[in-house]
C-alpha cells in the first residue's frame, strides 16, 4: 500500500453565532452511558460560559468531572477577544494543563517567561505553576484548554512545563501501518512524571484502528481536521472537524478515516497511575 502525499495541516476553531431559524433542530449529538458526542453545530453563543478572573473571554465547556461518567479531567474551547486574557487562569491549586492553539495569536507567560503561540502551538503547564494568557493581537484567539488535578507520587518529581508545536513533533507511525496511522507524542510515554498524555492522532485516507480498543483510560477527543467514522460502544458515528467526543473508561472504540484529507484529532488520556481504591 502506497502512502498518500501529506496534506496541509489545519485546525478547526468554532466561531459561535446561532443557526438559521429555518434549520431543523437536529444535530448528530449523542449522550449515552458510555460516550458523548458534541458536534460543532451545537457550539453556539447560548452555550458559552464566562469565567472569574478572565476578561473579554468566553468558553465552550466540553467536559467536566461527572459522577458515573468521566472523572479525571475538564476540557474547554476558549475564545479570547483582542485585549482579553487572564493573569490568574487556573482557580485550583495543583492543577496541570495543556493549551493547544486553534486560531489567532496567544501570548502565554509561564513563570515569568513569555511565549508567542500560533495555530498548532502546544504548551504543557505543570502543577503549582504561575502562568497567564493574553491576546495582544487585533483578531480573536481560540485554543483548547485541558485541565487535570495532578496526582503526586512520593519519589517522583512533578513534570516541568514546556512549549512546543505540532510542526516541531515528528509523528510516529504505528507498527505495520506504513504511516497511515500515526501519533504525535509531546512527552515520552515512559516518563512517569506525567499522569496525562495529550497527543495528536493522524489517520491518512484509508487509515484505520482495526479492532475495538477497550481500556481503562478516559478520552477527550477534539477533531482538528478532516472526518472519520468512529465505533463508540456498539454504535458507528460519523464525526468531522470541530466535533468533540467524550469516552468513558472501557468504552470500546475503533475508527477509520473518511474523505480525502487526513483525519486528525487531539486526544486526552489519563496514564501512569494506579486506580484509586478509596475516594478522598
Amino acid at each position: 500500500m502506497n502512502r498518500p502525499e501529506p496534506a496541509p495541516r489545519t485546525y478547526y476553531a468554532p466561531t459561535g453565532g446561532l443557526p438559521d431559524q429555518n434549520q431543523r433542530a437536529r444535530e448528530h449529538a449523542h449522550f449515552t452511558n458510555a460516550y458523548a458526542v458534541i458536534p460543532r453545530g451545537v457550539m453556539s453563543d447560548i452555550v458559552t460560559s464566562l469565567f472569574p478572573g478572565w476578561t473579554r473571554t468566553r468558553a465552550w465547556v466540553l467536559a467536566r468531572p461527572l459522577s458515573g461518567f468521566a472523572e479525571t479531567f475538564a476540557q474547554y474551547i476558549v475564545e479570547v477577544s483582542p485585549g482579553g486574557g487572564s493573569d490568574h487562569p487556573e482557580p485550583e491549586t495543583g492543577a496541570e494543563a495543556v493549551i493547544f492553539v486553534l486560531a489567532g495569536h496567544l501570548r502565554l507567560v509561564i513563570d515569568g517567561v513569555g511565549n508567542e503561540m500560533e495555530p498548532g502551538g502546544y504548551a504543557f503547564i505543570g502543577p503549582h505553576t504561575r502562568w497567564s494568557v493574553a491576546n495582544d493581537s487585533d483578531t480573536p484567539t481560540t485554543f483548547v484548554w485541558i485541565r487535570k488535578q495532578y496526582e503526586a507520587v512520593d519519589g517522583i518529581e512533578p513534570p516541568p512545563s514546556f512549549v512546543t508545536s505540532d510542526d516541531a513533533v515528528e509523528p510516529l507511525g504505528m507498527p505495520d501501518t506504513v504511516g497511515f496511522w500515526s501519533t504525535s507524542r509531546f512527552v515520552d510515554p515512559d516518563d512517569l512524571r506525567y499522569d496525562m498524555h495529550v497527543n495528536i492522532v493522524t489517520f491518512l485516507p484509508g487509515g484505520t484502528i482495526p479492532f475495538a480498543e477497550t481500556h481503562v483510560m478516559e478520552h477527550g477527543l477534539y477533531v482538528l481536521q478532516g472526518r472519520g467514522v468512529y465505533l463508540l460502544n456498539q454504535d458507528w458515528v460519523e464525526v468531522a472537524e470541530g466535533d468533540f467526543l467524550w469516552l468513558r473508561a472501557f468504552c470500546p472504540q475503533a475508527c477509520y478515516a473518511a474523505g480525502q484529507r487526513p483525519f486528525r484529532y487531539l486526544l486526552y488520556k489519563d496514564v501512569n497511575r494506579h486506580p484509586r481504591l478509596q475516594l478522598r
